[in-house]
């Protein structure tokens, strides 16, 4: 059986992707975007959210990173959550690198709408789409 597509949710960039009073609270910001990343274990990314075909209507391996103050919320079924000691890019950076390295037939897709962070790692061989691909509707 051929792994899921794995995606990896850059927290920061898509918490901060709505002005909601995120800042006012971090870390439930983070909590709240982890599960309303469940579904999507199951589900994929719906088919009108611009994301590839492969990512569309099927489950998915979800990795949530977070960093600063958001560090250390724990993981729920169907979303891994990774905090990141440092730079939550440079962990989602070698998160696809190691994707890649290791399954280079799995594909891999990062939600961001940071520009550098898209340009690393899709050297690395993932695939970029912007935050409203996950956002809650």
């Amino acid at each position: 059986m051929t792994a899921a597509p794995l995606l990896v949710v850059d927290g920061a960039n898509v918490v901060g992707s709505v002005p909601d009073g995120w800042w006012r609270d971090r870390r439930g910001a983070a909590e709240r975007l982890r599960d309303a990343l469940v579904p999507l274990a199951t589900d994929g990314l719906a088919a009108t959210s611009g994301a590839p075909e492969w990512a569309c209507g099927r489950p998915l391996d979800i990795v949530l990173v977070v960093e600063g103050a958001a560090r250390g919320i724990p993981p729920v079924p169907g979303v891994r959550v990774e905090s990141a000691p440092g730079s939550g890019d440079d962990l989602i950076t070698d998160l696809a690198a190691q994707a890649h390295t290791t399954t280079p037939d799995r594909p891999c897709l990062v939600v961001t709408a940071d520009r550098a962070l898209r340009t690393r790692v899709t050297t690395n061989g993932a695939t970029t789409i912007g935050p409203r691909a996950v956002r809650p509707r």
